[in-house]
């Protein structure tokens, strides 16, 4: 009778903790070290010894063989491995296809203006590089818009109101600096004299923050760095996106408020310079990613990816 019992026992169907210890095993016998394994596997060397002995105990047979300082495979771990290794080659092949089938199709994105130029597009060709088979519809605006009337699967709102119903994440903080071009900071004599705005043309994003004033921001900026200058007989010109202010500073018009993440191509090519370093403001504003539709892996993938841009 014991040995029916032995029999059916060692002859049973594969049951789901048998397949956890299975993986502990073949990535033993791929590293034939149970430290390494350890490692692949964020648990202790015991662990790993324990699950292996509890493995050969349900198996019937042993699959290493044990010296002083190092294992080798047996003959059945010979044989269990190779098999285990096709079979999970095969796995992460079918996953990955399956995968590539779900993260495919159309991605269609609202997002600002401004942002969409100096910020997202320059880092789109990362993203199809890693995901060839989302095609992204990119749509630019300023308004808070429906989703399911105009088919957006994601925005990236900045200091907007937003559905609290629909998925949000925080993407990044913002700050902002006074910026112009090096020959207008030269002609008024700006670096580190904030004082001489004063002789300046201000240029003014109206949409910047929603619900607020067309002069917000530099107002916000003065009064917080103490400067006295009265915006209301200041020589200025308002625009209703922030690209468009960014432009005109380069070419000379007059001063900028400047957003860190938007302004950092123009300095980086000396289009723009910051004669103001030290008055940088961070703003009470964040930039967010809404959805309604995060599960879906096509909208959760350029999710991600959008965080490891921030990283």
């Amino acid at each position: 009778m014991r040995n029916i019992h032995q029999y059916l026992y060692k002859n049973r169907r594969i049951d789901r903790y048998q397949l956890a210890k299975l993986h502990t095993f073949e990535v033993c016998a791929r590293h034939l070290s149970f430290t390494l394994a350890a490692e692949e596997l964020c648990i202790t060397a015991s662990a790993v010894s324990h699950q292996i002995h509890k493995l050969e105990e349900e198996l019937g047979f042993l699959l290493f063989k044990r010296f002083h300082r190092k294992i080798a495979l047996t003959y059945e771990g010979e044989k269990l491995f190779h098999t285990l290794k096709q079979v999970f080659e095969a796995v992460n092949k079918e996953v990955f296809e399956i995968r590539q089938q779900e993260i495919s199709g159309e991605l269609t994105i609202y997002v600002r203006p401004s942002l969409a130029q100096s910020w997202l597009v320059p880092k789109l060709a990362g993203f199809y590089q890693k995901h060839p088979f989302i095609q992204l519809n990119i749509l630019t605006g300023n308004e808070i818009i429906n989703f399911e009337r105009y088919k957006i699967d994601l925005a990236i709102y900045y200091d907007d109101l937003y559905d609290k119903n629909l998925q949000h994440y925080e993407l990044m903080s913002e700050s902002i600096i006074p910026v112009c071009s090096p020959k207008y900071a030269k002609q008024f004599h700006l670096y580190e004299n904030p004082e001489n705005l004063c002789y300046c043309t201000l240029l003014h994003d109206g949409q910047a923050w929603n619900h607020t004033s067309d002069i917000e921001e530099w107002l916000c900026w003065l009064n917080h760095f103490q400067l006295k200058i009265d915006l209301t007989h200041q020589q200025s010109m308002i625009f209703d996106r922030s690209d468009l202010a960014l432009t005109a500073a380069i070419n000379h018009i007059g001063v900028a408020m400047g957003r860190e993440h938007l302004i950092a191509p123009y300095l980086e090519k000396a289009a723009l310079i910051t004669p103001f370093q030290s008055l940088k403001l961070p703003c009470l504003q964040r930039y967010y990613v809404v959805t309604p539709y995060i599960q879906l892996p096509k909208v959760n993938t350029f999710v991600r990816w959008l965080k490891s841009k921030i990283m």
